[in-house]
C-alpha cells in the first residue's frame, strides 16, 4: 500500500486506514498459499496457534507487529520478522508468547527475527512473566548468517537469556510444532518443559542431509529426531501430542497450576471511563505537525474520569506533569505541551520545546513518582531543548541533565508513547528506546529523527552541494531542487513511524484508542516484578 504519510496534511482517518491495511497484510505472513500448505500438513499457523492457546475474550498486546516492514526485499521480504510475539493470558496467567511463523521462509531467522525475539525475552525478564515458545523454524537464514550469528545481540543471546530466566525463576515452556534445527534446538530444551507434536515436530542438531554429508550415516528425519525418538529413546522432550491443538491444550494445563509471584504493589482501583470518547480523542489530535493544540485535552481523553492532579501548574509550562488513573492504575504523566504558553514573567514559550524550568520541574516530579511507587507515562511530542544564548546562559544543559538523570535512574516502570514529533535530545529526555521503557509505542502521527524533515533536508542539501562544488561540479538551481526533492523524499520515509517500527525502535504503531489498553496491560505485567532497587539520581541532585 502506498503510504499517505508523505502528504502535507494526511487526515487521521487516512492514517488509521493505512495502519489497519498494513496490519491486515502483516497477519497474512508469507501469504495465503503458504498458509494453505501449513494447513495441508495438519498444522496451524503461528497466529492461529496463539489464538487457540490464549484465553477467550481477553486482550493480546502484540509486540513488533511491523518488525522488518519493508526490509529484506532482495530475499522476498520477512513480514513481522517471521515471528509473532506478544503479551496475552493463558489459563488466567499473563505471559509472553513467541511463535515462529513457518509461512515466512519456513520460519528462518533473519537479523530482525533475532532482535525481535530478544525484545520479547527482555520484556519477560523485566516483568518476570512466564514465556511460551511455539517453535517452528528452519534455523538461521544462511545467506545472512554473518549478521545474525556471532555478536552479542545476535542469535546466541537468546540461549543466554534462557539460562538467565531459568535462574530468575521465570517459567519457560516450549512446544516443538515443526522444524527445530541446529543451534535453535537449544531454545526449547533449555526451557522448563518441552513438548512435541507427533509427525510434524522434529528436533536435531543436524538434519539427515547434513548427517549423511558429515559422517556418512543414512537416516530419515523422523527417526533421527521425531517425537517418538525424543519421547521414548533420548528423553529430550517430555511428552508428544497428536495435533497442534492437543499440544496447546497441554500448555494450558501447565499454566493452570503455576504458582503466583509477589507483586510490585502498584495501586489500582476500579476503572472509570476516560474524560472523552475514543472518537473524540482521535478528532482533537492534529495531524499537521506545526499546528498547536492543548496536550491537556489529550491527557483527559486517556485518563479515568478526566481527573488529573497537575504538578506545578504555573511553572515550566511546556511540560505537563501530574498524577491520574488509567484503567484504575495510578500513573504519573510527563507530557510535552504543544501550545504556545505564557510564563509568569510575561515571556512566550514555544510549544513542544523543553525549557530549563520545564526540565527542572519534570526531574522533581519523576523523583516524587519514584518515592511513591507510581509508574511513569511519557507522552512525546517534542522538538527538543531550547537553544540560543539566553537558554545557554540560563543553564539549559544542566537542567536537561537533571531531567535525563532522574528519568534514566527511575526504578518504577516507564511507558512511552510517541504521539507526534520525537526529535533530537527531546527523544532521550522523554524516555526514548535507549532509556529502557517497559513498552514504547507510536501513534500513526509520529515522527522520529534527529531533527524535523525540512530542517534536515536543507542541512543535508548544503552538505551535498558543498561536496559537489569541491569536486568542481557546477550546480544549477534546477539541480539543487532535484537534489532537495530526492533528499526530502528519503528523509520523509525515515521519519515514518513504520520505519521506526520495522527496526524495533518502537514496539509497534497503534490506534490512539488502544493507548489505554497498552498502558493497563503494561502496568499489570510490571506488577509481577517487585522493585528491588532504590531510586538514586546520582551526582546531579539539585
Amino acid at each position: 500500500m502506498t503510504s499517505t504519510y508523505g502528504n502535507s496534511k494526511p487526515s487521521m482517518d487516512s492514517l488509521l486506514q493505512e495502519l489497519q491495511a498494513k496490519y491486515e497484510q502483516v497477519k497474512l505472513g508469507g501469504g495465503a498459499k503458504r498458509i494453505e500448505k501449513e494447513h495441508a500438513k495438519g498444522k496451524l499457523t503461528a497466529r492461529e496457534r496463539i489464538d487457540y492457546l490464549r484465553d477467550k475474550d481477553t486482550d493480546f498486546l502484540e509486540v513488533g507487529a511491523f518488525g522488518a516492514d519493508g526490509m529484506y526485499a532482495e530475499e522476498g521480504g520477512c513480514p513481522s520478522a517471521g515471528v509473532v510475539t506478544g503479551i496475552g493470558y493463558v489459563s488466567g496467567r499473563m505471559c509472553m508468547i513467541v511463535a515462529n511463523d513457518a509461512t515466512v521462509k519456513a520460519g528462518a531467522w533473519f537479523p530482525m527475527t533475532a532482535k525481535k525475539n530478544l525484545r520479547a525475552q527482555e520484556i519477560a525478564m523485566e516483568n518476570q512473566i512466564p514465556v511460551i515458545y511455539l517453535v517452528d523454524s528452519a534455523g538461521v537464514f544462511l545467506p545472512m548468517q554473518n549478521e545474525i550469528f556471532p555478536d552479542k545481540e545476535h542469535f546466541g543471546r537468546q540461549f543466554r537469556n534462557n539460562a538467565k530466566m531459568s535462574a530468575m525463576g521465570i517459567v519457560q515452556v516450549a512446544a516443538i510444532m515443526g522444524s527445530c534445527v541446529a543451534g535453535g534446538a537449544y531454545l526449547p530444551i533449555m526451557s522448563d518443559e518441552a513438548m512435541i507434536v507427533d509427525k510434524t515436530g522434529s528436533i536435531f542438531l543436524a538434519g539427515s542431509y547434513l548427517v549423511k554429508s558429515a559422517i556418512g550415516e543414512t537416516i530419515d528425519n523422523e527417526t533421527l529426531g521425531g517425537a517418538t525418538t525424543h519421547c521414548e529413546i533420548s528423553g529430550v522432550t517430555d511428552n508428544k501430542y497428536d495435533t497442534d491443538q492437543d499440544c496447546l491444550d497441554a500448555i494450558r494445563k501447565i499454566f493452570d497450576k503455576i504458582g503466583h509471584n509477589n507483586k510490585a504493589g502498584f495501586d489500582r482501583t476500579e476503572a472509570k471511563d476516560p474524560g472523552m470518547t475514543g472518537e473524540k480523542l482521535v478528532d482533537v489530535f492534529p495531524t499537521e505537525r506545526v499546528k498547536p493544540y492543548d496536550m491537556l485535552e489529550i491527557i483527559k481523553g486517556l485518563i479515568d474520569g478526566a481527573d488529573f492532579d497537575e504538578y506545578k501548574v504555573d511553572y515550566g509550562k511546556t511540560l505537563i506533569c501530574g498524577t491520574a488513573r488509567i484503567d484504575g492504575w495510578a500513573v504519573g504523566i510527563v507530557a510535552n505541551q504543544r501550545k504556545i504558553v505564557k510564563t509568569s514573567k510575561g515571556e512566550m514559550q514555544m510549544g513542544g520545546v523543553i525549557y530549563s524550568d520545564s526540565a527542572d520541574k519534570a526531574a522533581r516530579f519523576i523523583m516524587n513518582c519514584n518515592q511513591r511507587k507510581i509508574p511513569l507515562i511519557f507522552l512525546q511530542d517534542v522538538s527538543g531543548f531550547m537553544v540560543g544564548s539566553k537558554a545557554e546562559h540560563g543553564g539549559i544543559i544542566k537542567d536537561g541533565a537533571k531531567m535525563v538523570n532522574a528519568m534514566a535512574n527511575s526504578v518504577v516502570p516507564k511507558f512511552t508513547f510517541i504521539l507526534g514529533n520525537s526529535y533530537g535530545a527531546g527523544n532521550y529526555a522523554m524516555c526514548g528506546k535507549a532509556y529502557d521503557p517497559r513498552l514504547i509505542y507510536s501513534w500513526p502521527t509520529a515522527q522520529m529523527a534527529v531533527m524535523s524533515g525540512a530542517a534536515a533536508a536543507n542541512t543535508l542539501l548544503q552538505i551535498k552541494v558543498a561536496g559537489l562544488k569541491k569536486k568542481g561540479k557546477v550546480i544549477s538551481p534546477e539541480d539543487e531542487k532535484e537534489l532537495l526533492d530526492e533528499i526530502t523524499s528519503k528523509y520523509q520515509e525515515e521519519l515514518s513511524p513504520y520505519y521506526a517500527a520495522s527496526r524495533l525502535w518502537v514496539d509497534g504503531v497503534i490506534d490512539p484508542r488502544e493507548t489505554r489498553k497498552v498502558i493497563s496491560m503494561g502496568i499489570e505485567a510490571a506488577n509481577h516484578a517487585p522493585i528491588t532497587e532504590r531510586f538514586n539520581v546520582g551526582v546531579i541532585q539539585t
